[in-house]
C-alpha cells in the first residue's frame, strides 16, 4: 500500500486547523493589552558617580501576539513559535499564556516541527484540560504523528499514535468540529497498521514460516477486520493452513471469505487453491476465524 501523506496547507475556510487558528486571531484582539514600567537607582562603582537607571517597559502581551502573528503570516514559523513562546514566559498563568502556547503549537505544526508541535499540545491538554479549545490542541498532536507515518515496510510507531489520539478526540469531544476528520483518520491509520502486519505475514509465508504468517494474518483478523485487508488476510490464511496440512482451517477461511465477500478476486483465488486439492470450502463454525467475523457483525 501505498500511504499519501496529507497535505501541509490548509485553507481557512475549509479545514479545521486554518478555522481555529483564525477564530484566536480575532480573540486576541479582545484582549487587553498588559504593560509595566519600573525604575532603579544604583551606584556606579566605577565612576563614583550616582545615577539614575530606567528600564525599559515591558513589551505588551498584544505587541508579542501581533509579532507572532506577523512571523506566522510570513511563513516565519520558527520565529511565530518563539515569539508565541514569550508570552508563556513574560505572562504566565493568564489569557495571553494560554492563547500563546496554542499558536506556538499551531506555528510549530505549520514548520513541520511535529515532535515540538506534540509536546506543546500536550502540555497544552495537560494544563488546560477544560478550554474550549483543548480538542483542538489534540487533534494538532494526531496530526503531527499522522504527517510523519512511514509506509508500511517501516516502523508504524507513529502510526499507533496518531490513532491512539484521533481515537480519544472522537471519544471525549464527540461534538468537536474534528470529531468527523478524526474517524476518517483513524480508518486510514488503522489500515495502516494493517498493512504492515500483512507485509510481515507476507514475507513468512515466503519463507514457508506458516505459524509465524498465520499469526500475523490473524492480528489483522483480530484488530483490523474493517480494513481492507481482511479479504486478502483470509486468502493468505488459506495459503498457510494448506501449507501446514490443516485442511478444515483451510476450508474455513476459503468458506468466511465467501460468505463475506462473494465476489471479492480473493475469493476466487482461495476456492481455485482448494479445488488443486480436491478440496471445497466449508465453514467450522467453532474456528475462531467464525468466531471473530461473528462478532463484528460480518459473518
Amino acid at each position: 500500500m501505498k500511504f499519501e501523506r496529507p497535505t501541509n496547507q490548509f485553507k481557512i475556510a475549509a479545514h479545521p486547523i486554518a478555522r481555529t487558528c483564525a477564530r484566536l486571531m480575532l480573540l486576541a484582539g479582545m484582549l487587553a493589552p498588559i504593560a509595566a514600567c519600573s525604575t532603579l537607582d544604583s551606584i556606579n562603582p566605577f565612576g563614583g558617580e550616582k545615577y539614575e537607571t530606567k528600564l525599559l517597559p515591558d513589551i505588551p502581551a498584544q505587541d508579542i501576539y501581533d509579532q507572532g502573528l506577523a512571523r506566522l503570516q510570513s511563513k516565519d514559523y520558527e520565529g511565530a513559535a518563539k515569539k508565541f513562546g514569550e508570552l508563556e514566559k513574560q505572562f504566565p498563568y493568564s489569557q495571553w499564556s494560554r492563547k500563546g502556547l496554542l499558536m506556538q503549537t499551531f506555528s510549530q505544526y505549520q514548520g513541520n516541527q511535529y515532535d515540538d508541535a506534540v509536546g506543546s499540545a500536550n502540555r497544552y491538554v495537560n494544563l488546560y484540560p477544560t478550554s474550549e479549545e483543548t480538542p483542538y490542541a489534540a487533534y494538532l498532536a494526531a496530526m503531527s504523528y499522522y504527517n510523519q507515518i512511514p509506509d508500511v515496510t517501516r516502523d508504524q510507531e507513529r502510526a499507533e499514535r496518531a490513532l491512539g489520539i484521533f481515537t480519544q478526540i472522537t471519544q471525549k469531544w464527540p461534538k468537536s468540529e474534528y470529531a468527523e476528520d478524526a474517524k476518517f483518520k483513524i480508518q486510514v491509520t488503522r489500515d495502516q497498521l494493517a498493512g504492515k502486519e500483512m507485509s510481515i505475514g507476507r514475507f513468512y509465508l515466503t519463507r514457508r514460516n506458516y505459524t509465524a504468517a498465520i499469526n500475523r494474518f490473524r492480528d489483522v483478523l483480530g484488530k483490523y477486520q474493517t480494513t481492507r485487508h481482511s479479504e486478502e488476510a483470509l486468502y493468505r490464511l488459506t495459503e498457510a493452513y494448506l501449507g501446514l496440512g490443516i485442511k478444515h482451517e483451510a476450508q474455513t477461511a476459503a468458506a468466511v471469505l465467501g460468505h463475506n465477500y462473494p465476489d471479492s478476486q480473493w475469493y476466487k483465488d482461495a476456492y481455485d487453491l482448494l479445488q488443486n486439492g480436491g478440496l471445497e470450502p466449508s465453514e467450522d463454525k467453532g474456528s475462531w476465524m467464525s468466531k471473530i467475523f461473528k462478532k463484528v457483525g460480518l459473518g
